[in-house]
């Protein structure tokens, strides 16, 4: 029996690669000559980069760059064997790089995502895989733009700083500066985003995401018209319209400028993990696939991992059991959506700081008890 094991990371707890080991061993414990191949996947966020060069073979890399607040970051990113750059904005400009009482939108930067992108350019990369969830910001990717050579002005003639709060004061973008590399054409940038959410309004980046960003309720919608003004002057300088662009609410807006002045490209993070990792290649010769994420519920159909891979799956036919941490509103929404069985790991009534701490054990238990079930069914 071939098995595709395709799980996100259990965040906080498990990486990606530690679910599809876990998983792994509990399905041998039932199946001793199964074939196991294991796919480890992120959607986007923070594990992107590992997932990518797991799956795909690669190096590692490490740039000093500019974190969220203006301090400095050794951030992780990785060049693949056929050259492709991959990059995650959490390794320079993530929300678990400030600290809870230090949080604020309003200044927090993505100039240290802009300088991993120089980098990767400088060293030759010209396919660059880019991961945006996660982010401590919601500057529409100011100051990553600032650091690819965009500038931005006041009605005076002065660049804007970083933040934010900085775009309220926006007049006008000069693309002169720009890198020649990204100017020219010369840079594919594929950019995965793991939410659907537009840039404004109700919806939008500031507030959906700003609260856990560190912003206040004036905040929030000071930053909703920050993102506004940015829109406008974009579809007025240069006639295109962001508004509606779906995934330009992710990362606080970081992708906007990457998609209006340097030929990017927005795709759901867990197809490009699954199309970088050659996946349909293991999908085609499987029999059954295992998936999962820490929480399962309505959103997962949004674009998280499961959903992903079960549509993915579905294509070949193939019958998919997510193994989660814990089962959350509608979550059956996901029966619609390529997943055919959910494995929560809990065993009775158990506390979440439990499961975190115990999270490898469990998801192998429940790998076994979900390939028990299988096996009773295959003797009938």
């Amino acid at each position: 029996m071939k098995i595709v094991i395709a799980p996100d990371s259990f965040k906080g707890s498990c990486s990606s690669i530690g679910v599809a080991n876990a998983i792994e061993r509990g399905i041998k414990k039932v199946v001793k000559d199964a074939i196991c191949y294991k796919v480890p996947i992120a959607d986007g966020g923070e594990g992107t980069v590992e997932a990518i060069l797991i799956g795909a073979g690669g190096k590692k890399y490490y740039k000093e760059v500019t974190d969220p607040m203006g301090g400095k970051v050794n951030a992780l990113y990785g060049i693949l064997e056929d050259g492709t750059a991959v990059i995650e904005m959490a390794a320079a400009s993530g929300l678990p790089l400030v600290p809870k009482e230090k949080r604020n939108p309003m200044i927090a930067t993505t100039y240290g995502t802009g300088e991993l992108i120089k980098e990767v350019i400088k060293q030759g990369c010209t396919n660059i895989v880019l991961g945006i969830g996660g982010s401590a910001t919601n500057d529409a990717g100011l100051g990553c733009a600032q650091a690819l050579g965009i500038s931005y002005k006041d009605k005076d003639g002065n660049e804007l700083g970083f933040g934010g709060g900085e775009l309220s004061k926006l007049d006008r973008i000069d693309l002169s500066g720009l890198l020649p590399e990204l100017k020219e054409g010369k840079v594919k940038i594929t950019v995965a985003v793991d939410v659907t959410n537009p840039m404004c309004g109700e919806k939008g980046a500031s507030n959906i995401f700003g609260r856990q960003k560190g912003a206040t309720e004036e905040m929030v919608w000071e930053l909703d018209s920050c993102l506004h003004r940015f829109g406008d002057v974009v579809k007025e300088q240069f006639g295109k319209d962001l508004f509606e662009l779906s995934g330009g609410g992710a990362a606080g807006g970081l992708g906007l400028p990457l998609v209006a002045f340097c030929g990017a490209e927005f795709k759901k993070g867990v197809d490009m993990v699954l199309d970088v990792t050659n996946s349909d290649k293991l999908f085609a010769e499987a029999s059954l696939v295992f998936t999962g994420e820490g929480q399962i519920d309505y959103q997962s159909v949004l674009g998280k991992v499961p959903v992903g891979v079960g549509q993915r799956a579905k294509k070949y036919n193939l019958p998919v059991i997510a193994i989660v941490g814990g089962m959350g509103k509608n979550a059956q929404a996901v029966y619609e959506y390529g997943v055919d069985s959910i494995m929560p790991i809990p065993q009775g009534i158990c506390e979440l700081q439990y499961s975190m701490e115990h999270a490898e054990e469990l998801l192998e238990d429940a790998a076994e008890r979900a390939m028990r079930m299988l096996v009773i069914n295959l003797k009938q």
